[in-house]
């Protein structure tokens, strides 16, 4: 396998409208980005990526995106992106950009002009279709809810949108599409961006048959990434793609694909292939919850995902490359959802830390991830922004008459706007965000649980996370090591080695709230043992033959056999 640079380096999400706001409307900006930039670089990362900062009416929060060559005024210019890019340069920290092409906002010129008549040279610029018996094409729903088409009275046609109805899908069968997307990207990547997050990237190749999903449930609409997903063409779009914009560049391509098997990410990452550098898949995102509806939340079990994250690292250790994260914009907070964020929140943000860090594959840490931030738990329906989040409280609550309070507890849990809560600078109103109104409620928890009295604590999770990350660039190991799984069916203890060469780390983790006994396999047992890492401060003392681990306890070993 290649040693790339990416395959080195530890990403840090930037989620522009709540990181930090510069000029007090309430909304973060480039300009709020530029001032933190000695703190990102001080955590140790290499890479940034940076969520949309696009124009857009701002329906999913950039996510519809009008003009790809324009700036959203609330966070500034194309001057001031052109000085954070400048600015990563300066530091040595490169920067990937969200690219969102499976979709456009129904306010981008190409939209404007697609709808306008049936002949067109736009229309086929996004996927049109009759209705059959005086209803929709099919009964594909959309992401947000309901259905995934939208009548157009103007020219009696639906047009598809697997997110909301403001965001048109595009029509990538439409090679003029396909030359307009390619042309936008390299018009990026010479302004001196260094690769691209890729949006739902697998969704843009759609069966052309757009037939219906069999059996549905009392005539709803039915959500099926089977249909959605891996259309006939997508390795060649993205093989056209890498051809005609990646190749013999130093970049970084990370596609966004729900729903991926283990067979289709090494299609997608295969370095033979080339089409990506890496993948998001999100088998272990689905771990809590039921029949993949994220809203019905079930427990979290350890052995399954122990079984599920040992499952892709080892089916991409010889072809392919492993994204790694717990948690991203659309997801709630890890330290909420896999640890104790009230009696152990210090102790399970580390281990979860840990136990993620030090696996195969690129890590990202998701802002406010390296300071134990939490979900946040807002009384009112009137305080969430998030159109999924929405959507589904009036469908349940308004349609359906469920009761408030259940679903508000799924959104407490689940609901996307627990990671866009702003960044906790300080204790000073707002958490040191803005001096203005915030875009979204701060978390009451601000006081206890930020940057300044993170960087004041030696043993707060931030310091934990730049050890961790320190770690990372002075041991190959750590990067290029191949993993292998210990005690499979320990329903408290995530323990795995990594060897390279002659070389072996052994990683403990007890991700519970209880203590619990550890038991190294006598064929393990090596002459000797460093210890790189750990978060309680009685590590070194460890016989690792066998002893007893603290809630949330972790540690990582050097193990020495000769």
């Amino acid at each position: 396998m290649d040693k790339n640079w990416w395959k080195e380096s530890v990403v840090y999400q930037v989620y522009p409208r709540s990181f930090y706001d510069s000029n007090g409307d309430g909304i973060g900006d480039i300009q709020g980005i530029i001032q933190k930039f000695d703190y990102i670089k001080e955590l140790g990362v290499n890479v940034i990526w940076l969520s949309p900062v696009y124009q857009s009416p701002n329906v999913d929060n950039g996510y519809d995106i009008s003009d790809y060559k324009a700036i959203m005024p609330e966070f500034g210019t194309m001057e001031d992106m052109d000085e954070m890019i400048e600015k990563c340069v300066q530091y040595d920290i490169k920067i990937i950009m969200d690219l969102v092409v499976n979709h456009t906002s129904d306010e981008h010129e190409w939209f404007q002009k697609s709808k306008a008549s049936l002949n067109n040279p736009f229309r086929d610029y996004y996927i049109w279709k009759k209705g059959k018996n005086g209803r929709e094409p099919n009964n594909w729903g959309s992401i947000f809810g309901k259905s995934a088409w939208e009548y157009d009275e103007r020219t009696d046609e639906y047009y598809l949108h697997l997110f909301s109805k403001k965001q048109p899908d595009l029509n990538w069968e439409n090679e003029e599409v396909r030359k307009k997307i390619h042309e936008m990207m390299k018009w990026w990547l010479a302004k001196g961006i260094d690769g691209f997050r890729m949006d739902v990237i697998s969704f843009i190749s759609k069966n052309q048959t757009y037939s219906d999903f069999p059996n549905p449930q009392n005539n709803q609409f039915v959500i099926g990434y089977d249909y959605y997903k891996d259309g006939p063409r997508i390795h060649e779009f993205l093989q056209e793609m890498n051809q005609n914009i990646f190749e013999g560049k130093e970049i970084m391509t990370v596609g966004e694909t729900p729903g991926v098997t283990i067979d289709e990410a090494i299609q997608f990452t295969g370095e033979s292939r080339k089409e990506l550098d890496m993948i998001f898949q999100f088998e272990h995102m689905g771990i809590d919850c039921i029949q993949e509806d994220k809203w019905k939340l079930k427990p979290f079990n350890l052995p399954a995902f122990k079984q599920i994250m040992t499952k892709w690292q080892n089916g991409l250790d010889a072809c392919g490359w492993n994204s790694l994260f717990l948690c991203n914009h659309d997801q709630p907070r890890s330290v909420s959802r896999f640890g104790n964020d009230t009696n152990y929140r210090r102790e399970s943000a580390t281990a979860l830390a840990t136990m993620l860090h030090m696996m195969k594959g690129t890590p990202f840490i998701y802002q406010g991830e390296e300071l134990g931030m939490t979900n946040v738990a807002f009384s009112s329906i009137d305080d969430y922004r998030d159109i999924e989040t929405l959507n589904m409280y009036h469908e349940q609550v308004v349609e359906k008459g469920e009761g408030k309070k259940q679903i508000l507890n799924a959104i407490h849990a689940k609901s996307r706007d627990n990671a866009r809560t702003p960044m906790q600078w300080d204790n000073s109103r707002n958490a040191g965000f803005s001096c203005g109104v915030p875009w979204i409620k701060v978390n009451n928890n601000y006081k206890e649980i930020n940057v300044l009295e993170s960087q004041k604590d030696n043993d707060s999770i931030l310091q934990y996370y730049r050890r961790l990350i320190k770690l990372r660039k002075e041991y190959g190991i750590i990067v290029y090591g191949k993993y292998d799984l210990i005690l499979l069916d320990h329903n408290e203890i995530f323990a795995y080695t990594r060897t390279l060469g002659n070389e072996r780390l052994l990683v403990i983790t007890n991700i519970s709230s209880e203590k619990s006994f550890f038991s190294l396999p006598e064929e393990m047992q090596p002459l000797s043992k460093e210890l790189l890492i750990s978060n309680y401060p009685q590590g070194y003392e460890k016989k690792i033959t066998g002893f007893l681990l603290k809630p949330y306890e972790s540690l990582v070993y050097k193990l020495y056999y000769g």
